[in-house]
């Protein structure tokens, strides 16, 4: 198990950063019209705030806050939301830079007041800090609320499912077709014309059964080409199922012998 480096030297190193840069800030503030006002008067007349102090809280907790963010080794934060929390994070440390450089330029310059475009920028970033800081929430909340695949979470996915269903348009079932056995298929295949061929088929069954041989497919296939005609294998299976079926009608049926390789 990996060690977690120490973070308290962070502590050292953040409390001379924070007092230098919280006087600086209130330093500058207080240059630019920031000072004591009562928040409710008329309520407690005797609660002052000086709003000095709203600069270097707003500007360098909102610089550390998008650090984090852009740092951060969580899966779910979306390439957008780093990539803001990045710049808006070197924006932040620019801005502080500046006011520090701001203030001490005019601390040795002996001056009480900020020039104007000074006063002017300083007095937007209150407001800056603010809409930064709440634009980064919002975009960490929806990245949070969405896995990386984009995908909404579990218990939103059970919420939708059943409407998504409800929209799905419902069609009919189509019948499927029955299958066709193998008898089918060749019930289906026509029956090849063997009717020129009964004649010889008769004779080499004939003489077959003289010779106590079997009437085969084979035999009646190699036989008919013995005799000068051609014949496939689908017809002499159709002649043998014939000559089987049927028997001779006829002294036409006699076509001479058989030559002696088919015997």
């Amino acid at each position: 198990m990996t060690k977690t480096p120490s973070r308290w030297p962070l502590l050292l190193l953040a409390l001379p950063a924070a007092v230098a840069t919280w006087s600086g800030w209130v330093g500058l503030g207080r240059m630019t019209g920031f000072g004591k006002v009562t928040p409710l008067p008329g309520i407690a007349d005797s609660f002052v705030i000086d709003t000095a102090i709203t600069l270097p809280i707003g500007v360098e907790t909102y610089a550390a806050y998008a650090l984090g963010a852009w740092f951060s080794s969580a899966a779910a934060i979306s390439p957008s939301t780093r990539a803001f929390a990045k710049w808006s994070a070197i924006g932040s440390l620019a801005l502080g830079m500046l006011g520090q450089v701001a203030y001490h330029l005019l601390e040795i310059a002996g001056q009480t007041k900020a020039p104007v475009l000074i006063t002017t920028v300083v007095s937007c970033l209150p407001v800056l800090v603010l809409g930064m800081g709440a634009a980064l929430g919002h975009m960490l909340a929806r990245d949070l609320r969405t896995d990386p695949a984009g995908e909404p979470p579990a218990e939103i996915t059970e919420d939708i499912k059943p409407l998504t269903e409800a929209a799905k348009p419902t069609r009919p079932a189509r019948p499927r077709p029955p299958r066709r056995t193998a008898k089918a298929r060749r019930t289906a295949t026509p029956t090849p014309d063997v009717d020129d061929l009964m004649p010889v088929g008769w004779q080499i069954a004939a003489e077959l059964d003289r010779e106590g041989v079997p009437l085969t497919r084979e035999r009646l296939k190699e036989a008919i080409k013995q005799t000068g005609q051609s014949i496939s294998t689908d017809r002499a299976g159709a002649l043998l199922a014939r000559l089987k079926a049927e028997a001779p009608t006829g002294p036409d049926t006699t076509v001479g012998p058989l030559p002696a390789e088919a015997a």
